[in-house]
């Protein structure tokens, strides 16, 4: 493939930018079919929340929240039933606004505080829920105009479209600030590494246009299988992370043997047959660790596998494809675009890591024990880990609508995020259903655990009611799981689960983290075991050793596990909070654990298979174990640090964004690759393989069937330039 890339570089180069062209014209001009909205959840939340989705089509809630600044103003004041007349005067005559409900009006009385000093006055938003984000703002105005004619008071909107609206400003412009400052950053680690503008942009290039291109196909591949909204930030993570280092692999051996004297054509044709194929090898695995995700049962997990499989395709094809016709277009010239004062980088071996492993491989048994005594020890938090959805626990504190959550919250427990319990039934106004629902009402309004207001609705075709209950806690701790339980195990089966021919569904928050946790974690057997699998048998057949995939497998997981421990530690007991600000919500995101341990696992493949690749290769050119272990380690060092930095570099970006559940997969990603890079990479692989000497190649002779890989040969370089 490189010989026939460097012999035909029109054809290769622009049949690669015809690709990336056509992918992205025929992606844009289908669109990207994304999951609707209430047909993504599981379990009895995910049958409720189609229900509503699909026969119950709800309007976006909205409430304006009035309290005093200050003192013990109650609801009875002038002033305040004042405010609250001017609240529904300027919301009621809104084009955008339908079914204002003052809390002074008959039947409202729930919309008062128990302590009478707080109300809500609510209100619906015209046309669907999903797009009601556009339409919120003149309710914003008109609220805001309120609040400045009663200084006194605190008047405030929160509501589904309200929260959207706020949460989307705030993520775009961190995105915003993400990808600008993502570039520029893998960028500057390129250049310090290569010395020269050329050789540091093709890394860029090929990992830009490899993420275009497979945006382009989603589009195709979501008209058959929808895809989640944040596929292309997905995208986008892993596309710069892979395609940056697969050509700093294949480029890294290119300037090697250029350094050692070859021609720039024999120089291509080695690095294509060597980092070529572990390039190929690593992307393969990577792809089969991506597709552990079609197992987890989740819509979203599946498009993310579907997104992820497709930019891994596509660099690992452009790395091998395009990448050595523009490397044998360009020559020489790729080191045009020098920086002054920054050296040309060097294609030997590096002198930090010579001396660590040096000594790595003098006392491997110390080494080994204690790299592995650290990992552990790093690890141990994640033995006490606890999951769950951040809710609106993981939206940023700092924004003013998440601080009025929090006034409505203590004012109204649980109410701006009820628990749903929808009720299918051939008529719900039939009179048993109804005696139901009115008795299931009751009870919950009695019950400590349940919170108020409690209201009921019936859709339009009289087949579906829903009744609203709010929960005792913050949505996702203990107290609102408790509520959620006897809500669901007592009241619903004691009320309308006893009337024949109905069913009862409860969703919400609540119930929508606690299945989606469940779902999660019955299927994370399957999916650990599924890529665990897959990746033993490539590298066993890659490898043709029984040891090589064993040992990967472990050092992989204890770097995982290290992650893991890091997480919690910081996020979940709370150090974060205390050392680097981060908020901590005494949970780790339920969909992150299984989330990053098929990225980490795929991603450290890629250095695993590379270094690997490099030993056995001077193995089967007659170099002894201990030699080759160090020889390869020593001469892909380099590199592997600088794909390491990029990537630690990218994902500590996102660890500055402001939902918590970006925060965590930033830091849970960084510390994985930083971990992966340096002691896992450049202690313990040393150390065991120095302990196994010979034995690291061991198979089974039953297993002597197995195809057989071979190095294509790199010629010797003093006729290299023939």
């Amino acid at each position: 493939m490189g010989r026939w890339s460097a012999a035909h570089r029109k054809t290769a180069i622009f049949g690669w930018i015809g690709l990336v062209v056509v992918a992205l014209a025929v992606g844009s001009a289908l669109g990207t079919k994304t999951i609707q909205r209430g047909h993504d959840g599981t379990g009895s939340s995910g049958r409720a929340d189609r229900i509503l989705a699909d026969e119950f089509p709800q309007p976006a809630a909205e409430q304006v929240l009035v309290q005093a600044r200050h003192g013990a103003l109650r609801t009875t004041d002038p002033r305040v039933r004042a405010a609250v007349s001017d609240v529904v005067a300027r919301l009621s005559p809104l084009p955008q606004v339908k079914d204002v409900k003052s809390p002074f009006a008959p039947g409202n009385a729930g919309q008062i505080s128990k302590d009478g000093r707080s109300l809500v006055v609510r209100f619906d938003l015209r046309g669907k829920s999903e797009d009601a984000a556009d339409r919120v703002q003149p309710a914003l105005g008109a609220v805001a105009r309120v609040q400045a004619a009663h200084p006194s008071l605190r008047i405030e909107q929160f509501g589904d479209a309200s929260v959207s609206k706020a949460f989307d400003d705030k993520l775009g412009e961190d995105f915003r600030r993400a990808e600008f400052l993502s570039l520029p950053i893998t960028l500057a680690i390129l250049i310090l590494t290569f010395g020269a503008l050329v050789a540091a942009g093709l890394p860029v290039l090929l990992a830009l246009t490899s993420v275009g291109a497979t945006i382009g196909l989603v589009g195709v591949v979501s008209q058959i299988s929808a895809v989640d909204e944040s596929i292309s930030s997905v995208i986008l993570l892993i596309g710069m992370a892979v395609g940056v280092d697969y050509s700093l692999f294949y480029m890294r051996r290119e300037r090697e043997e250029r350094a050692a004297g070859a021609s720039n054509g024999q120089a291509l044709t080695t690095a294509s047959a060597t980092s070529g194929r572990a390039v190929l090898i690593s992307g393969v695995t990577v792809m089969a660790a991506m597709a552990g995700m079609y197992l987890t049962g989740s819509k979203t997990f599946a498009s993310f596998a579907t997104g992820t499989i497709l930019v891994v395709a596509v660099a690992m094809l452009g790395s091998v494809t395009v990448l050595p016709a523009l490397l044998s277009k360009l020559g020489d010239r790729i080191e045009k675009g020098r920086i002054p004062g920054l050296h040309r980088e060097k294609a030997t071996e590096s002198r930090f890591w010579g001396w660590i492993v040096d000594r790595v491989m003098r006392r491997p048994l110390v080494a080994g024990a204690l790299a592995t005594a650290l990992l552990v020890t790093m690890a141990l938090p994640a033995f006490g880990m606890h999951t769950g959805l951040p809710g609106t626990q993981g939206l940023p504190r700092d924004l003013a609508i998440m601080k009025t959550y929090d006034r409505i919250q203590a004012a109204f427990p649980g109410g701006p995020e009820p628990a749903q319990v929808v009720v299918q039934a051939g008529d719900v106004t039939a009179r048993p259903v109804v005696a139901a629902i009115h008795d299931l009402t009751a009870r919950a309004e009695r019950d400590p655990q349940m919170g108020r207001p409690v209201s009921a609705s019936v859709s339009s075709s009289h087949r579906t009611a829903v009744v609203s209950i709010p929960l005792a806690g913050a949505g996702t701790d203990a107290a609102s799981n408790a509520a959620l339980a006897k809500l669901r195990n007592e009241l619903v089966p004691q009320t309308v689960g006893r009337v024949s021919g109905v069913r009862a569904d409860v969703t919400g928050m609540t119930a929508g983290s606690k299945d989606f946790n469940d779902l999660l974690k019955s299927n994370a057997p399957i999916v650990f075991a599924f890529v665990l699998s897959l990746a033993f048998l490539l590298l066993l057949v890659t490898f043709r050793s029984l040891v090589i995939p064993i040992k990967a497998i472990v050092l992989n997981l204890l770097s995982v596990g290290a992650a893991y421990g890091v997480l919690v530690w910081i996020f979940q007991d709370g150090h974060g909070e205390k050392l680097l600000g981060f908020q901590s919500n005494g949970a780790i995101t339920s969909w992150l654990p299984l989330f990053l341990f098929v990225i980490l696992f795929g991603l450290s493949m890629d250095y695993h298979v590379f270094i690997l690749s490099r030993i056995r290769e001077a193995v089967d050119r007659g170099m002894k174990t201990g030699d080759a272990v160090a020889h390869g380690i020593k001469s892909t060092a380099g590199v592997v640090t600088s794909a390491a930095v990029v990537m630690v570099g990218v994902f500590s970006i996102f660890a500055t964004l402001s939902l918590l559940e970006f925060k965590q997969m930033g830091v849970g990603l960084a510390v994985a690759v930083l971990i992966d890079a340096t002691i896992i990479r450049g202690v313990l692989l040393p150390a065991s393989m120095k302990l196994l000497g010979d034995r690291n190649w061991y198979l089974p002779h039953w297993l002597g069937w197995l195809p057989k890989l071979e190095h294509a040969p790199a010629p010797a370089v003093a006729g290299a330039r023939a």
